[in-house]
């Protein structure tokens, strides 16, 4: 008898239990659609992608993510080529969209405990590292609220809803 054949299957048997201990037990795993966005300047509650918000936020079991933004009302560049927007047209784009990506951590319980920025659409953020001192994502069911404060002291908060 072959020792191959059982060394596969003892694998398999072992590696699979963990694989679904981890994914089960991380809350954050899976693909968010944001529900509402508000942002909290001096205890104003402002729309922070406009009145009809539209993102994704998406976890993956190999611990990366990817996280896109933006205000489903921008108008569409006159041009119609990316690169050729005007000032006015560029600058609505950036300040009502936002994408990026990188990996992230969640802890024993599988609650999100922080991230690493590996790329951005704002450049500032890349090689960024938050902890949940910095950002917060509490997941109950199919619902899940993101919670941070950028560095002048705004509030934003992100309410997503899980999709099936």
């Amino acid at each position: 008898m072959s020792i191959r054949p059982i060394l596969l299957a003892l694998t398999i048997s072992i590696s699979a239990p963990a694989f679904a201990q981890t994914a089960g037990g991380n809350q954050v795993l899976g693909t968010w659609r944001m529900v509402s966005a508000t942002i909290d300047p001096g205890g104003e509650n402002i729309a922070a992608y406009g009145d009809q918000p539209s993102g994704l936020l998406v976890f993956t079991p190999d611990m990366h993510f990817v996280e896109v933004l933006t205000d489903a009302t921008v108008p569409r560049f006159a041009s119609n080529a990316r690169g050729e927007g005007t000032d006015e047209e560029n600058r609505m784009a950036m300040s009502r969209s936002i994408g990026f990506f990188g990996t992230y951590t969640v802890d024993a319980k599988g609650e999100f405990s922080g991230n690493r920025v590996e790329a951005a659409t704002f450049p500032n953020w890349v090689g960024s590292v938050r902890t949940r001192d910095d950002l917060t994502l509490i997941v109950d069911g199919d619902r899940m609220t993101e919670q941070f404060r950028r560095p002048e002291g705004t509030e934003i908060r992100i309410e997503w809803q899980r999709v099936k």
